[in-house]
């Protein structure tokens, strides 16, 4: 292997990086656009994190790496096209790296071929008005609440209040989150494909982040971040994520197929469009340049007129 090709053993990030530039194409061999290749790092970016949990690399994952990927609490609820979409990237990375010798199969070849692009998506799972109203008065602060209890809430109001993704939420740093602020805002820097946004907080969710931001400079946490593992200063994981998003919902007597942050995600945006906003501005608080994602919620609500 030439020097470049090692550098996906020692640095996949960088290496992929560079492949896109120079090489990767679509099926019609045309280059991608370079909207395409931020989408596409972002993603492989989420499949390396899941990769280096599983204690493993892009030179050795297996089938069984791809099934776990989707049992992750924020690619749980992906949709039959959004799995398509990272089975098509995997394809064209592992035959890459089977021509140049850093991998000796494909492992998402099969699937590839196996799977099939849905004629229509799953229907989006969100709360219902009734259930919406319970979890904001379960988020409300409770006195005596404890350092976790508090933080749980807060992390709950913050997915509800505001709409940003698992990821979004977990590296959300302490000087983006103003509560205090008139008015009240989160900040959510540009990533991947998406620039950077403010997000106004809804009003229920203030009390308590409110509360948890004056909590938090009272504890010894490393790190700037607004959720943090208090002994290390490190991202909450996703796991964590979901299992606290899980608990919330079931506390409120609401099951669902999918309870992830992508729920909460899904009823802000609904909560937004039954309150009269337009598809564009609702597209562009989520951070997605299409709204699409917009017209699939819509279409729930049209659906009980």
């Amino acid at each position: 292997m030439t020097p470049v090709d090692t550098l996906w053993l020692t640095n996949p990030t960088l290496a992929y990086a560079d492949w896109q530039r120079r090489e990767a194409a679509g099926a019609d061999r045309r280059p991608f656009a370079a909207r395409s290749i931020i989408q596409h790092q972002a993603m492989f970016e989420h499949f390396r994190r899941h990769l280096l949990d599983a204690d493993t690399t892009v030179a050795t994952f297996g089938p069984d790496h791809i099934d776990t990927f989707w049992q992750a609490p924020d690619a749980r609820g992906y949709s039959t096209a959004t799995r398509m979409r990272y089975l098509k990237l995997l394809d064209r990375l592992c035959r890459h790296l089977v021509a140049i010798g850093v991998r000796k199969s494909n492992p998402a070849g099969q699937l590839v071929r196996d799977g099939h692009w849905p004629k229509a998506e799953p229907d989006p799972i969100y709360l219902p008005e009734d259930a919406d109203a319970r979890l904001q008065a379960w988020v409300q602060p409770h006195g005596g609440n404890d350092p976790a209890a508090l933080r749980n809430r807060a992390i709950v109001a913050l997915f509800l209040g505001t709409g940003v993704t698992a990821l979004e939420g977990r590296t959300a740093r302490r000087e983006d989150l103003q509560p205090d602020a008139a008015p009240p805002y989160l900040r959510v820097p540009a990533h991947g494909a998406r620039d950077t946004r403010t997000i106004p907080l809804a009003a229920f969710a203030v009390p308590i982040l409110t509360e948890w931001r004056a909590r938090r400079q009272t504890l010894p946490v490393v790190g700037d971040l607004v959720f943090s593992l208090q002994a290390s200063g490190e991202p909450i994981t996703d796991m964590s994520l979901g299992k606290i998003v899980r608990a919330a919902l079931l506390a409120i007597d609401f099951e669902a197929q999918d309870m992830s942050p992508r729920v909460l995600r899904n009823t802000y945006c609904r909560r937004l469009l039954l309150a009269g906003r337009n598809r564009d501005e609702v597209s562009k608080l989520l951070g997605l340049a299409s709204t699409r994602t917009c017209d699939r919620i819509r279409a729930t609500i049209d659906a009980q007129l």
